[in-house]
């Protein structure tokens, strides 16, 4: 299977205008769908955590690894990419564990949502505390189906963002902080001026070699010139 096959296609300037133009979504959840989540929700131990909705908390880095890794790695990744889920379920364990927790990697992961529904699932794992970031992400990606595909995919949203202990209320102001939803908007833009990404997952590696793709594990430490003992 080519490269060009396993990325999400960026598209176009336009769309992310309308992203900030128009950053509310109002959705009306089907009685089902609420069901399952109070079902769901029920079942389910719930540590509290408070979202912190600051523009800095929300576009501080995140990052895994060694500040003086020898290779930095920024993967710009949108949340409802199913190429962006399969890289990090199939692909980046390996990476973990073979390059960031070695020493040799220091990963970063930015934002760059592709579309609405993208955009409030980013806003939701970076509202959290920077702990629950990564936790948060896994769990998005590895679901990505019963969430992104979901016809109402804010009421499933909602019941990620319980799992990981925010309430209903913090998490319908996050879905309508504009300033916040704007913030994670503008790391797309000057991520593509910057680095000109045109599909996700994209990586830019050490700041200035780009590579895209849904990489298997030995494609990625190739293109990356990394390699593990």
């Amino acid at each position: 299977t080519s490269t060009q096959s396993r990325i999400a296609p960026f598209f176009t300037i336009v769309y992310v205008n309308s992203m900030v133009q128009n950053t509310t979504i109002h959705y009306q959840p089907s009685r089902r769908s609420m069901l399952m989540g109070i079902v769901s929700l029920s079942l389910t131990p719930i540590n509290a955590y408070s979202a912190d909705q600051s523009v800095e908390h929300v576009t501080s880095p995140r990052v895994l690894g060694k500040a003086d890794a020898p290779i930095k790695v920024i993967e710009l990744f949108s949340m409802t990419c199913s190429h962006c889920a399969s890289f990090h379920n199939n692909t980046f364990p390996d990476v973990k564990k073979r390059l960031i927790d070695t020493g040799m990697v220091r990963f970063e992961m930015q934002p760059f949502p592709l579309d609405q529904v993208a955009l409030r699932a980013h806003a939701l794992a970076r509202a959290l505390p920077q702990s629950k970031y990564f936790p948060m992400v896994s769990l998005l990606l590895k679901d990505i189906d019963r969430w992104a595909r979901n016809p109402d995919p804010l009421v499933a949203l909602l019941q990620m963002a319980r799992l990981a202990g925010m309430s209903t209320a913090e998490f319908e102001a996050v879905m309508n902080n504009r300033p916040l939803l704007e913030a994670i908007v503008a790391m797309r833009q000057d991520a593509n001026r910057t680095w000109k990404i045109e599909a996700t997952p994209s990586f830019v590696i050490d700041n200035k070699t780009i590579i895209s793709g849904d990489l298997s594990y030995e494609e990625f430490a190739s293109k990356i010139n990394a390699t593990d003992t």
